[in-house]
């Protein structure tokens, strides 16, 4: 009896050949470019050190396109939304010590957002390995060790011969539920060094998927099904699983409000009668959900902004569905379901019976919106509503947009209507600056055939300045929103709030309209009153341009202090 797994592909006469007498003046570097290729990557990004660059002499022979940003992080923050926007791995070449070690930030992001990175960075030659101190320029006792509580994996290969294998491994790890960043390190001697090994043409992994415990999805049903007043938070893992439409039948089904995390929007349609959009940093919303009979959390751990600052205590039974082993029910007690999103949601659509269903939800959810509403109205920020109001009007319905730490980006998580699934990006995984437009310019390299809007304040902005040249060398139709109110805007209302006056949080900052210029980008200062034809305008045009709103804008009061 034969089984699928032990057939063997024999090579053909050709592929025989090609093997026996593999290209002359190969190199280790030419083993990282021929598996990434191998393992279909088309797209990398990165910038080049002293200790990595017989991969770059790799990349001018092969077929790879790279992408150079001028900073590590921003080529990591570049390399996070290619793979949010492809689902696929997204490949990082980084250098030695400084170079590899300025990235984390970007990586930290991604375990944080799941997005897959593979990140290939080089090392000191072997001999430097495991301790030895031989004074290698950019040495560390042990690199590796750097990564390890940021990315899901670390790979290391020590040889030429394990250069292939070790990607292939660290590709499979991305890419396996949940999503995230991985980290490979070659030493240089092993880059550089010349091999007679076949160019790699085997590169097929298969990253297993992550289906539900069916004991524990018939719970689940059973609950739901008998629930008089279901409720369901749908987060960022819907959206990368692509169970958006498995979410709408299973909340139709059941009649069950929905309300979306930061990290989940677009996941539901901002405008159902069901959807509680994605007011989660309201008490009506707070309170709307811990009195749910039975809550189902989908692709959220219920961190600290899903749950209005850890104030959320539901009263009901909870069940969690979640990808990440080490988040269920890591804030509170419930059903713990570790599984896709997609696969978790198909099987309760398979296995709910006819349930009682509670005509007057779309009334519910009206009278939450409105009390929500009325405390927003209340505080007379009719200047932030209407500047987001018209962020939203300029962008087209499927342009993707990302947002940096900034006060429009956290009016934004409560109050923007994404349209579409996964089309509304920010940095609120881990919460570094600058992410945004190097984020934006990624996101413009994996998909041309829309216009991509970043947003950002002008201490943000400060962060990936740089990128300009990187935008106006490969063209990118990237269009880069920069709200200048003098400093960081956010943290001198935190400080103020708490200490009675802020300290450190003025920056008096370039005439953004005027560097861009100076890179050979458009720029343009708006108004709050012309921002949506400048910014419309600047999106319907090709290639980057730069939209500069001067402007200080507040934040609305936050319910999770007591007092409302």
């Amino acid at each position: 009896m034969t089984h699928d797994h032990d057939l063997v592909l024999r090579p053909t006469a050709a592929q025989t050949e090609a093997a026996l007498h593999p290209p002359a003046g190969r190199t280790g570097g030419d083993l990282v470019v021929e598996s990434l290729a191998a393992l279909g990557a088309t797209t990398v990004f990165g910038l080049p050190g002293q200790h990595a660059l017989a991969v770059f002499d790799a990349l001018r022979r092969s077929g790879l396109r790279h992408v150079g940003l001028r900073v590590e992080n921003n080529a990591g923050f570049a390399a996070d939304a290619y793979g949010r926007v492809t689902g696929e791995a997204a490949p990082l070449l980084l250098s030695t010590g400084p170079g590899a070690l300025t990235a984390l930030a970007a990586l930290q992001e991604a375990r944080a957002a799941s997005a897959p990175v593979l990140a290939i960075g080089s090392q000191v030659p072997a001999a430097g390995l495991g301790g030895g101190r031989h004074g290698y320029l950019h040495e560390l006792p042990d690199q590796a060790a750097s990564f390890r509580g940021v990315v899901k994996s670390v790979h290391t290969a020590r040889t030429p011969s394990q250069i292939p294998s070790a990607i292939a491994d660290a590709w499979t790890s991305a890419l396996t539920v949940p999503h995230g960043p991985v980290w490979v390190e070659i030493p240089q001697d092993v880059l550089e060094a010349e091999t007679s090994l076949p160019v790699v043409t085997g590169g097929d992994t298969f990253p297993e998927e992550l289906p539900p415990r069916p004991e524990l999805t018939a719970v689940a049903a059973d609950l739901l099904t008998r629930a008089e007043r279901p409720a369901i938070i749908a987060g960022g893992g819907v959206v990368r699983a692509d169970a958006s439409k498995k979410l709408r039948q299973l909340a139709e089904r059941l009649q069950a409000p929905v309300v979306t995390t930061f990290g989940g929007k677009g996941a539901f349609p901002w405008t159902h009668p069901l959807s509680l959009q994605s007011w989660l940093e309201d008490r009506h919303t707070t309170d709307f959900l811990e009195d749910a009979d039975v809550l189902l959390v989908v692709g959220s751990g219920l961190g600290e902004l899903s749950s209005n600052y850890h104030t959320f205590a539901p009263r009901g039974r909870v069940i969690q569905i979640e990808a990440d082993l080490g988040k269920l029910e890591s804030n509170h007690p419930a059903l713990g379901i570790h599984a896709d999103a997609r696969l978790a949601l198909q099987a309760l659509l398979e296995t709910v019976e006819e349930p009682r269903t509670d005509p007057t939800a779309p009334e519910r959810v009206r009278a939450v919106l409105d009390k929500v509403r009325a405390r927003i109205a209340a505080q007379e920020l009719t200047l932030e509503q209407d500047v987001l109001a018209a962020v939203r009007a300029a962008l087209p319905r499927n342009a993707p947009s990302f947002w940096d730490m900034t006060v429009l980006a956290y009016w934004a998580w409560s109050a923007f209507d994404a349209q579409a699934p996964g089309t509304m990006h920010s940095a609120q995984g881990a919460g570094g600056l600058g992410y945004a437009f190097p984020a934006a310019l990624g996101a413009a390299v994996a998909d041309p055939t829309h216009p991509v809007l970043a947003v950002s304040g002008d201490g943000g902005a400060l962060y990936s300045v740089a990128e300009l040249a990187t935008a106006r060398q490969y063209g990118l139709n990237v269009t880069w929103l920069i709200v200048d109110d003098g400093g960081y805007g956010i943290l001198r209302a935190y400080m103020t709030d708490a200490f009675g006056e802020p300290t450190a949080t003025d920056l008096p900052g370039p005439d953004f309209a005027a560097l861009a210029e100076s890179f050979g980008v458009p720029g343009v200062r708006t108004s709050p009153e012309t921002l949506e034809t400048d910014l419309a305008e600047a999106l319907a045009t090709p290639g980057p341009s730069v939209v500069v709103l001067p402007a200080e804008l507040r934040m609305f009061a936050p319910t999770h202090l007591g007092s409302d």
